[in-house]
């Protein structure tokens, strides 16, 4: 993600660019499942796209006033998901790759690359996935060890096989249908899959005593990240917490539940969602359902959700490890390795968190380098705007003792104290918009 979007900003501006990927040329990641540029592996939503009163929506704008190409595919390969920005994952891959392989000053080379290298300006995207090699040549270089996370990957199943007349179409917590109008669906965008307080009750069991996923030596005692934390970890803190998470309710009106075998009404006490993954409508994504369960503890127990007693699954859910570097520590603010300033870092490794915040991050390292082999002086984004924001919370205002992985969000923001707490999100964006309408005219 991070690496093509870097690539296109070089490249688009007629400066020389080597590209090198390793997938492709005999080598992978245990994530990744094919050889196509920027290849989504968890999910396939880059989230909100609500640039009024959403942090990652305005990021999605900002990218785009920047001629970000993963923007412009996203656009090609999306699919209805209310006012989440959703894509068809293959589509997307091959419109990046596209994109890229038509400029002329650009060329894709297919290797893995062990070792840093000596000289020659380096912009180091390797993502969450680190070849060991060229992990152990950053160590090297950064003098000490990277951090590192599990990340979980969620299920993929067709839709065929879920059974429509037990679940039922709704907006996410029955929210966003305009948004989803607007965008060529149907207001109805996400399949949602009800539980009784019994069903509930038994799922939640079958969540702890489910065979979970050796680990191995190099993954031991790796922490879990908020935002990508496996189902059963969740359940593990507590009864409730995936009814006050991913199996929230909460406005969700079921249709089939208008009879007497219900005396509760309508309304589920916990909601599983599954959300449309390709274009065609065929795979659908359970949401908020990462997993290291075993392969057949997965199948066996998400049977037992309602409407998905027959589920087929595209994809069945994995685990990784993610690295990424204590930035504050070891960058410059032009994400420039310190020992080092020939080599600049983008996207996850550096410590941002999401498919958006890689992909804006390598965004911005494209120009820093594109204005340094311009001889023109960098000017950093202003830190009102979510580009600025997050870039500075990585290069700089994070806690180094306690960096962790950060998705963008408002309070990585100067505050608004003079500002009501109903009006805030508004202001921050507004204030955010005029702050970067300035800025624009000073890139390379």
């Amino acid at each position: 993600m991070a690496g093509s979007e870097a690539a296109w900003q070089l490249a688009r501006r007629g400066i020389r660019v080597k590209l090198s990927e390793m997938r492709g040329g005999g080598d992978s990641t245990p994530a990744h499942q094919g050889t196509g540029l920027a290849e989504l592996v968890c999910s396939n939503s880059f989230r909100s796209d609500d640039h009024e009163k959403n942090a990652v929506g305005l990021l999605h704008q900002e990218m785009r006033r920047c001629d970000s190409l993963l923007m412009a595919a996203a656009e090609k390969a999306r699919v209805p998901a209310g006012s989440a920005l959703a894509v068809d994952r293959e589509v997307f891959s091959a419109a990046v790759e596209e994109a890229l392989a038509a400029q002329p000053t650009l060329e894709i080379v297919r290797e893995r690359v062990d070792i840093l290298p000596e000289s020659g300006l380096t912009i180091v995207a390797t993502g969450p996935l680190t070849a060991p090699a060229l992990a152990g040549s950053i160590g090297a270089a950064t003098g000490a060890d990277s951090l590192a996370f599990f990340d979980a990957i969620a299920p993929i199943v067709y839709r065929e096989s879920i059974d429509m007349d037990v679940a039922w179409m709704a907006s996410r917590w029955d929210k966003g249908a305009e948004a989803s109008l607007a965008l060529g669906g149907d207001g109805r965008d996400y399949i949602n899959c009800p539980m009784t307080k019994e069903q509930y009750l038994a799922f939640w069991e079958e969540l702890q005593a489910g065979e979970k996923t050796e680990f191995r030596e190099w993954e031991a005692n790796t922490p879990y990240f908020d935002g990508c934390m496996p189902i059963e970890v969740m359940a593990a803190r507590g009864l409730e917490t995936l009814r006050f998470g991913p199996m929230k309710p909460v406005g969700l009106d079921n249709p089939h539940w208008a009879t007497p075998e219900h005396p509760n009404g309508r309304w589920p006490y916990a909601v599983v969602q599954l959300r449309q993954d390709n274009k065609l409508g065929t795979l659908w994504n359970m949401v908020g359902f990462q997993t290291k369960l075993k392969y057949a503890e997965q199948v066996r127990i998400f049977r037992t959700i309602p409407g998905l007693e027959n589920a087929e699954f595209a994809r069945l859910g994995g685990l990784h490890r993610n690295t990424f570097l204590n930035s504050p520590t070891l960058l410059d603010r032009q994400l420039r390795l310190k020992s080092a300033p020939h080599i600049r870092f983008a996207g996850q490794i550096t410590g941002c968190e999401g498919y958006v915040e890689s992909a804006s991050v390598g965004m911005l390292a494209g120009l820093m380098a594109a204005a340094e082999i311009a001889g023109r002086d960098w000017v950093a984004p202003p830190r009102t705007s979510a580009l600025g924001a997050l870039l500075s919370h990585i290069t700089g205002d994070a806690e180094a003792e306690s960096y962790q992985p950060m998705n963008v969000n408002f309070g990585l923001f100067p505050p608004l104290t003079d500002v009501k707490k109903k009006q805030r999100k508004e202001a921050y964006t507004e204030r955010g918009k005029a702050d970067l309408a300035e800025w624009l005219p000073k890139l390379p």
